[in-house]
Parts: C-alpha cells; sequence; structure tokens
C-alpha cells in the first residue's frame, strides 16, 4: 500500500514537471514564425492589390500584397500575376495597421485552369 501511495506521487511529480516544461516552451513555440499569421485555403477573388482566401474553415479573409511579398508555386518563384481564383493557397501574413499583409504566398501544384485542359 505504501509503494502503491510513492509510485503515484512520482507520476503526480513528473505529470507536474511535463506540464511546466510545455508552458515555459509555448511562447517560443508561438513565435517560431516571427508572429505571422497562416491563411491556408482557396483563392476566391485576386486584385493587384490584395487576395480573398475561403479558409479550410470556410472563414472569408482579404490578404493584401506590398512590395515585399514574395510569391511562389510548388517552391518556384512566381509572379503576382500567375495567382489565380480557384488556386489553393498558404499566406504568412502580418498585421499592418489592422490589416494583413502577405510576406509570402505559396500556390499548390497546378492552377485549376491547367488541370481542366
Amino acid at each position: 500500500m505504501n509503494m502503491l501511495n510513492i509510485t503515484t506521487t512520482k507520476l503526480k511529480i513528473q505529470i507536474a514537471l511535463v506540464t511546466v516544461l510545455a508552458l515555459a516552451l509555448l511562447p517560443t513555440i508561438v513565435s517560431a514564425h516571427g508572429g505571422e499569421e497562416h491563411i491556408v485555403g482557396t483563392v476566391t477573388k485576386v486584385s493587384d492589390t490584395s487576395v480573398t482566401v475561403k479558409t479550410t474553415a470556410g472563414k472569408i479573409v482579404d490578404v493584401g500584397f506590398d512590395a515585399k511579398t514574395t510569391y511562389a508555386r510548388a517552391k518556384a518563384p512566381i509572379q503576382k500575376t500567375d495567382v489565380k481564383v480557384g488556386d489553393r493557397i498558404v499566406i504568412h501574413a502580418v498585421e499592418v495597421n489592422e490589416k494583413l499583409v502577405a510576406h509570402t504566398v505559396e500556390l499548390g501544384g497546378a492552377t485549376t485552369a491547367a488541370k481542366t485542359k
């Protein structure tokens, strides 16, 4: 009986230590991308200055472009004009003046238009 209490106490201490360690590391994990927000979904609208994305959660998000925004498809650089409605997209963005501005725009595979040909 006494041995059971010792084992239970050791287990509780181990769980407490793991919890404290996890909480201590949380800020490091959260800031891993420099406070960037990740938007994942499908392009529903695109203009010269922004893109509208329907996220995988069904939310509509507008993200602006700036001169520093970079664009890629399958890790190969592309132009902003290559972003089309229907593209699967991952955007890493930061908030500037209460608006999201894309740092990087990454498109998935081939465009919808290319798939239908």
